[in-house]
């Protein structure tokens, strides 16, 4: 039985002046899994993470996600969670105020929404704590915690361990399998081979411009 796409890039050229970034890439990712984007620091993840996002246009080439042409079809793709750059919070605000004038703003989280998934991620929507107190761990969480606030089918992830210590790179990597074991599809980026087999079910190397897929990981087996 066929897995139905819910990413699909086809032949993604990226340049920034003559440097090469992306040379024809192609990329797909069924949905209800974990995949990883591999590779050493500065060779383009982050770039193709957000060329999938819609932030930044491919030179040449095509993006779809959930079936709709990003930047032709939609300006940003629907029903996706995205966590690249730490998040600029309201730092003399807890996390909850933090996230509940986001859920106003786009209007797709509500307070129950937001309390699930800071619980999710292990933070306690009623710690008063503002948010410029926070270990990057706990940022990290909080910044998942807006990624899932929505309910996406998809969450996008640019290096979400960074920084974090062991403990909380084993609890990260507890909270996507949870997270795909209630049904979303999460794309993550690292450049750490360990992480990568720790927790991803398939994973893609970024080499010279193009990804080189590797076979099944790990995902707990699942």
């Amino acid at each position: 039985m066929t897995s139905t796409l819910i990413i699909e890039a086809k032949n993604i050229h990226k340049a920034f002046g003559k440097r090469i970034i992306l040379d024809g890439l192609n990329f797909e990712v069924p949905e209800g899994v974990i995949h990883a984007i591999c590779g050493k620091n500065g060779i383009g993840k982050s770039v193709l993470l957000r060329i999938l996002t819609g932030f930044i246009r491919p030179d040449q080439g095509s993006v779809r996600i959930h079936g709709k042409r990003v930047g032709k079809e939609v300006e940003f793709p629907g029903s996706t969670g995205i966590l690249i750059d730490r998040p600029g919070y309201m730092p003399d605000s807890s996390g909850y105020t933090n996230l509940s004038l986001l859920g106003q703003i786009s209007g797709l989280a509500d307070e129950k929404t937001i309390r699930a998934s800071l619980e999710l991620v292990g933070l306690d929507p009623d710690d008063k704590k503002p948010v410029r107190t926070y270990s990057v761990g706990m940022l990290q969480r909080l910044g998942l915690a807006q990624a899932i606030m929505e309910d996406p089918q998809l969450i996008l992830l640019d290096e979400p361990t960074s920084g974090l210590d062991y403990e909380s790179q084993i609890e990260m990597h507890e909270l996507f399998l949870k997270l795909r074991d209630q049904g979303k599809t999460i794309v993550f980026t690292s450049h750490s081979p360990w992480e990568v087999s720790q927790v991803s079910e398939k994973a893609f190397w970024l080499v010279d411009g193009k990804l080189q897929e590797e076979a099944a990981t790990h995902g707990n087996g699942k």
